[in-house]
């Protein structure tokens, strides 16, 4: 367990109740739409959206198990989906299938961490339904080509990029590690004999009190992830050292999200997943947040993701 600076205490910002609360962002105002925050529940295939305070808490019924809403450069979502990616009219509700994502694998698997890289390419990955072993896979989205990246992975998270692009960041948490893999030019893990370059190592995070899970880069390089399990999440260092944390009043913090004025609040998202008896008044899969302007702290803003 760690001994780093508590920075604060998230407190409860929107009483969303999601059994698995995920893929948070931060979704940039239009002419018809303010600036609000969105994330997932989704095994109930539910996405959320609420105003920077918490007001104005909406929730969009999807078709299916839905994990991320990628912000496009049209403005709409690309829903990263169970067996499906769709892009969803955030104005109209409006929903059209793009693709095929694992809609035919056995065991069955589902979405579940994604991010936009700073190439404007979406990384995203699978696993089992019941979290098989070995299952779940890393994919990337670049101009509208899906492109399997890893295989073997048993619960894929912590996706996320350095600031200049040359680093990609995940982790499968059952490991306990996050990984790092140095990118090309154009973003793809940088390749030997026509092979993808191993990850190394980057974080070990085993003893860290819980289990790493989502994860976003600040505007200084630095990570911010959940350790579920622990009721907080860690900042780490370039060297994947934990220098700080904040800490939740409950103990499934799922992923982080910098975003609101300045991109210096930390939204948190949380579940109830498998819990016997979730404690709801204590906030078990709602939505936290604290603000962090006083610390000097802020987020990158998310690339938008080019389809084309």
């Amino acid at each position: 367990m760690t001994s780093s600076p508590c920075l604060g205490t998230a407190r409860r910002l929107v009483a969303s109740g999601c059994e698995l609360g995920e893929g948070p962002g931060w979704t940039p105002a239009t002419k018809a739409l303010p600036a609000r925050v969105r994330w997932l529940n989704i095994l109930a295939g539910e996405l959320h959206h609420a105003a920077a305070n918490g007001s104005d808490h909406v929730i969009t019924q999807l078709a299916r198990r839905t994990s991320y809403a990628a912000v496009t450069q049209d403005g709409d979502y690309l829903l990263v989906a169970q067996g499906m990616l769709s892009r969803f009219n955030p104005e109209t509700g409006a929903v059209e299938d793009v693709m095929p994502f694992e809609a035919d694998t056995t065991p069955a698997t589902r979405s579940n961490d994604a991010r936009v890289d700073r190439h404007g390419s979406l990384w995203l990955s699978s696993m089992g339904c019941n979290a098989e072993t070995g299952a779940g896979s890393l994919y990337r989205l670049h101009r509208g080509e899906l492109t399997r990246v890893l295989e073997g992975l048993s619960i894929p998270n912590a996706l996320c990029f350095s600031p200049d692009g040359r680093f990609a960041y995940f982790t499968d948490t059952v490991t306990g590690r996050v990984m790092r893999w140095q990118l090309d030019a154009d973003g793809w893990p940088l390749t030997s004999a026509g092979e993808y370059n191993a990850p190394e190592v980057w974080a070990d995070l085993r003893d860290a009190g819980g289990g790493p899970d989502g994860a976003v880069i600040d505007a200084d390089g630095h990570m911010w992830i959940a350790l579920w399990g622990a009721g907080r999440v860690a900042r780490l260092d370039h060297d994947g050292t934990e220098i700080a944390h904040v800490a939740l009043p409950v103990s499934q913090p799922s992923c982080p999200l910098f975003g609101g004025e300045g991109l210096s609040t930390l939204y948190i998202t949380t579940a109830h997943e498998g819990m016997a008896t979730p404690d709801h008044a204590a906030g078990d899969g709602d939505l936290f947040a604290l603000d962090l302007s006083a610390h000097g702290f802020k987020g990158l803003a998310e690339p938008s993701l080019v389809l084309g």
